[in-house]
């Protein structure tokens, strides 16, 4: 990851040279490693397999594998699978596409913590013989009964001063299965009056007897998050670990797992700001039910930021990094405009990708003193500010598509494209002067009639007269058809993301798709991910899930001008 990621870069007068503030994350590795406290950094992306990734877990994999190859280290993906009654198959594999997508390499540093399951018992078989953890029979209410509030310290459980070698029999029970779900639980014994409620002896291990997607039915107790993740770090020699603001009134418990447990060169736990975009939908709770409820096509639809729709949409890693670079990091919640993300998939697209002709809204163009029969090719550059992507040959002819708004047969002021005696350039072509046009017994305009004037082929040097007009078009011989979606936020902006008893503002009109539209030939043989500027409309990509041979489907991945700004 770049240094000018994160802030302005700030000019050195006396040396005459640029300089690059750093991050406060940045500041504190260079710190340890210049004070020895590490070598080599480790970091890790450490998701739970209980949905897709999304936009604001980007964030979290590019600034750890960005931190891990700015300072020569390395970086491990892990999934932390402690809870398996929401934990599938399916977001593993989902997860997994997803950070390989966006560039980060873990190489073949892929773990779960389930593997270190086995340790995690003796870690916790540790504490109770160093009398640092007990067996509570307390219900769940009655544990936060005792756990006090912010203003008051918790009281201690009855069950806190069982003997060492009663808490390792009850626990050596509870994971032989000799007790129900929830009849017990082993906790930490740190601080009931501490003023950091976490710290009020937590729970480090539940009985729960839930089949595992990796470990099968071995285990009916697991450990809770607090109590894993920071065992799970020091045993893949994490030297900091990255998470958001959330975590840090946990960092007490992070410290005191790591410690007591004995772990020499215990990790750093280090927090940032999470990435909040205006308008969207990232709750998992949310998605699966809009999922379930056939709003969306599934955890990829291209309306939502899960980096696999973004990634179906169009959207491009480099898009992604460029986003997060502008975003930033910092120890401040703040909110991002989306408009942000979709200027960073212009810069990224505009001199990458062909400009074709594509009629969304087709009617036909008659050329009446044009030849019948006859094709012709037009030189068209690839993209008119990329010359080095060169050109390609366009058919031409008498019968062409044409865009319903590009033809007005009563025209406001100020409106150049195609009316009654009026002359346009067909792009990349000819002049053509409307001569009549054809309506359908409901008036609705089904055929325009031209003329064309051979002397004005583009690029003849013609300047014999001028035309304020130019529109696009497609040949209707050898025209590919197309299914074009158009789409827009699936949340209702004016109203913001949610109701008053919580459910969401959707926006009725969050797709539209258009069956029988049409595009230049040389798109035929597009395949799943590619992605074109279709002139004047946008940049469109092939969609992965339902375009096929025969079925051209493409997804509007943004339009081509925002009133957006980059500061």
């Amino acid at each position: 990851m770049k240094d000018e990621i994160l802030v302005e870069n700030e000019t050195k007068e006396d040396a005459g040279k640029e300089t690059v503030s750093k991050n406060f994350i940045e500041q504190i590795i260079e710190k340890d490693i210049s004070e020895g406290h590490c070598g080599a950094i480790t970091t890790r992306f450490p998701p739970e397999p209980n949905g897709y990734l999304h936009i604001g877990h980007a964030k979290s994999i590019l600034l750890n594998y960005g931190l891990a190859q700015k300072y020569g280290g390395k970086f491990n993906l892990r999934f932390d699978d402690t809870n398996p009654t929401k934990e599938k198959t399916e977001f593993v594999e989902s997860i997994i596409a997803d950070v390989k997508w966006l560039g980060g390499d873990f190489e073949d540093r892929l773990f779960f913590a389930s593997n270190y399951f086995e340790q995690m018992y003796e870690a916790a078989v540790k504490l109770i013989k160093k009398g640092k953890a007990y067996v509570c029979e307390l219900t769940a209410d009655q544990i936060r009964e005792y756990r006090g509030t912010l203003t008051e310290p918790g009281k201690n459980s009855p069950y806190r001063e069982r003997s060492v070698e009663e808490n390792l029999r009850l626990f050596e029970e509870m994971k032989d299965g000799k007790y129900e779900d929830g009849s017990k639980v082993l906790r930490a014994k740190i601080d009931m009056a501490s003023p950091n409620i976490n710290m009020r002896d937590p729970i480090i291990y539940r009985i729960a007897r839930m089949h595992h997607h990796n470990t099968g039915d071995k285990w009916c107790i697991y450990p809770m998050y607090d109590f894993a993740h920071p065992i799970e770090d020091a045993i893949e020699g994490i030297t900091h670990s990255i998470c958001t603001l959330e975590f840090e009134d946990h960092r007490p418990l992070y410290d005191w797992v790591v410690e007591e447990v004995g772990y020499e060169n215990p990790p750093k736990q280090i927090e940032f700001a999470k990435l909040y975009l205006t308008n969207v939908i990232t709750g998992k709770r949310y998605i699966k039910r809009l999922v379930e409820e056939g709003i969306v096509d599934g955890w990829d639809d291209p309306r939502l930021v899960s980096i696999s729709a973004l990634r179906r949409r169009g959207f491009t890693p480099e898009s992604i990094k460029m986003f997060m670079e502008l975003c930033g990091v910092s120890k401040s919640n703040s909110s991002v405009d989306y408009a942000m993300l979709e200027y960073c998939i212009r810069e990224d697209l505009k001199l990458k990708k062909s400009r074709v002709m594509a009629v969304l809204d087709p009617i036909k163009l008659v050329i009446t003193n044009y030849p019948e029969g006859q094709v012709e090719y037009v030189e068209v550059p690839n993209n008119q500010e990329n010359e080095e992507m060169g050109t390609r040959q366009v058919p031409f002819c008498r019968e062409l598509y044409i865009d319903r708004e590009d033809f007005m047969i009563e025209p406001p002021k100020k409106y150049f494209r195609l009316y009654p005696g009026n002359e346009v350039r067909l792009m990349h072509a000819y002049f053509v002067a409307c001569t009549d046009y054809i309506t359908d017994e409901t008036g609705k305009v089904t055929e325009v009639h031209c003329t064309y004037d051979p002397e004005t082929k583009s690029g003849s040097g013609f300047t014999g007269r001028k035309v304020k007009g130019t529109i696009h078009w497609v040949a209707q011989p050898t025209a590919v058809k197309a299914e074009v979606r158009l789409y827009e936020n699936i949340v209702d902006e004016e109203k913001g993301v949610y109701n008053e008893d919580g459910s969401l503002n959707l926006n009725p009109n969050s797709i539209t798709v258009l069956k029988e539209c049409f595009v230049e030939p040389g798109v035929e043989n597009a395949k799943a991910y590619d992605s074109f500027q279709f002139l004047r409309h946008g940049y469109f990509c092939v969609d992965a899930k339902d375009s096929e041979p025969g079925h051209l489907v493409f997804n509007r991945i943004v339009s081509l001008k925002s009133s957006y700004k980059p500061v």
